[in-house]
């Protein structure tokens, strides 16, 4: 059995990691080796330029970045003297932008130069306004605006042990650590706030179940500002001092060429990420058997591609993952002693000492069997939403988080989806709730109403599609829809499909009927 890290923080299982295997790889980037001892000593040097800008325990930092050795630099650093990180992404534009980091009060964002055509500079100088709460710009690749700090200058700060040793000492195993914005059918973001204990127990439980070692190494492709990527990727690694291969973005063929440096022992990401490599036959080239672990989460995979892992693996166990960010990671994993056949019908069952239940819609437990809707227990359930005691209430009840996902449990335990009480739908991995595009979209002067459901797809798993009623004489065009769409949402959440209706299926209250819309499609 691997030896796995018990921390109380994240800090102190860095520590931890450094002092038992200071030159072991943490990490690889584009050809550069990263031992544990090297990632704590340059997250020192963070944490101790953070204090001299005086940042206080409490104070929030978000991160726009890939998934590159900056972006953890950060979060170790940001997060050893008790700051929490708000998640961000690449893909976000104005609106969610706006709306994040005014909600969750963040003090101050690090942030790329540039990406793409996309130039974060010019786009925050003029943006500031607008985000009153953040008083410090950090720019890493490239200079920033006047008044503005470099990355640069941070990692090159001079430590002062006794006072980032204090500054250490004060973090607690109930701090926050994370506030992981996930969109909810309201059409506003929630923000889950993960703590130190919450994080740690789902990475622990991942860890201690895939019995995750030294010699383990995975691709990282899922972006870090989500519970896949940060807490089922980098802290589960960290647990068991494994290592990984950050993967700015995901890429086949940049994979492949990573995995022939590096070679690998566990294949994981969501099920559009598993059937893009399979699909890339410079993949299929390399040395499969050496894989022991296929993980797949973020959404239901369908049969075909279970048994497609399975034949492409020869010596390697799939594993069905299910987790959300309101449980800081996974929660549930198909048993490693687990037959396949129930592995194509079971997402599995919860893992460490976490429970389950299934419930009615008056909240009272169903027996096994029974459909109902699916709700956890444990240290890895987040406290909440950040400033939104309502939404809070709704969803954590008792010390349970209700999913909205409908299931049922056999008799051995075993957990079974059947779908999702939300009307949210999972393209490429992304979690997508149409209300809050359909808000957007309504916002068009030409969109007289709108309606989004997800359909299937075949690589993507679902897309949008999107039913307009245009307002009389105007005319608006497909393109038009998704440029609009593309100009103020993250590119994931813009619509696949746009079609256009002269009404809508209506119940005699006057609400929009997508059953209907889903019935055509079935």
């Amino acid at each position: 059995m691997s030896e796995i890290i018990k921390a109380s923080t994240v800090g102190q299982a860095l520590a931890t990691a450094a002092e038992k295997r200071p030159d072991s790889p943490m990490f690889y980037y584009e050809g550069k080796e990263y031992s544990f001892a090297a990632v704590h000593e340059i997250s020192d040097k963070v944490a101790m330029g953070l204090l001299n800008m005086g940042f206080a325990r409490g104070d929030k930092i978000g991160i726009i970045g890939l998934n590159q050795p900056e972006w953890l630099f950060m979060y170790f650093g940001a997060v050893k003297i008790g700051l929490a990180i708000t998640g961000l992404s690449v893909r976000y534009r104005d609106t969610e932008l706006e709306y994040i980091l005014n909600q969750s009060q963040t003090r101050a964002v690090l942030t790329l130069s540039s990406l793409g055509e996309m130039n974060y500079v010019s786009f925050f100088e003029g943006f500031k306004s607008r985000i009153p709460s953040v008083k410090e710009f950090i720019f890493m690749g490239g200079p920033g605006f006047d008044g503005s700090y470099s990355f640069q200058d941070l990692l090159e700060t001079k430590v002062d042990p006794a006072k980032l040793d204090q500054a250490k000492a004060s973090v607690q195993p109930d701090d926050d650590i994370m506030i992981i914005y996930t969109s909810g059918t309201t059409g506003v973001p929630k923000g889950a706030v993960l703590s130190h204990k919450s994080q740690l127990a789902s990475a622990r439980g991942q860890a201690e179940h895939t019995q995750t070692g030294p010699e383990d190494n995975v691709a990282l492709a899922l972006p870090f500002n989500h519970v896949g990527g940060i807490t089922c990727g980098v802290i589960t690694s960290l647990l068991g001092m494994g290592k990984y291969v950050l993967i700015p973005m995901f890429s086949p063929d940049y994979i492949v060429a990573q995995l022939k440096n590096y070679g690998f022992t566990t294949a994981s990401g969501v099920p559009a990420m598993h059937g893009m490599m399979l699909m890339n036959e410079h993949y299929q080239a390399l040395d499969l058997s050496q894989c022991r672990l296929a993980i797949v989460g973020g959404s239901n995979a369908d049969d075909t591609l279970l048994k497609n892992m399975f034949d492409s693996y020869p010596n390697a166990k799939v594993l069905n993952l299910y987790g959300l960010s309101e449980t800081s990671g996974a929660v549930v994993l198909s048993p490693l002693d687990c037959d396949f056949e129930t592995t194509l019908k079971s997402i599995g069952k919860p893992i460490a000492d976490f429970q389950v239940k299934v419930v009615d819609a008056h909240g009272k437990e169903v027996a096994r069997g029974e459909t109902g809707e699916l709700c956890f227990k444990g240290d890895a359930v987040v406290k909440g939403y950040y400033g939104m005691p309502d939404k809070t209430a709704e969803t954590f009840k008792d010390g349970w988080v209700h999913t909205g996902d409908m299931g049922y449990l056999d008799e051995a335990g075993y957990i079974y989806l059947r779908g999702r009480q939300k009307e949210m739908y999972i393209q490429g991995g992304f979690n997508v709730y149409p209300v809050e595009v359909e808000n957007l979209i309504a916002r068009h002067p030409k969109v007289a109403m709108v309606a989004g459901i997800g359909i299937p797809d075949k690589v993507l798993g679902e897309v949008g599609r999107y039913y307009i009623v245009p307002y009389p004489d105007t005319n608006p065009t497909e393109d038009e829809i998704k440029a609009f769409c593309k100009e103020h949402l993250a590119d994931y959440k813009v619509p696949r499909e746009v079609v256009f209706r002269p009404e809508l299926p209506m119940t005699p209250a006057g609400k929009i009927m997508k059953s209907k819309l889903v019935e055509e499609i079935s």
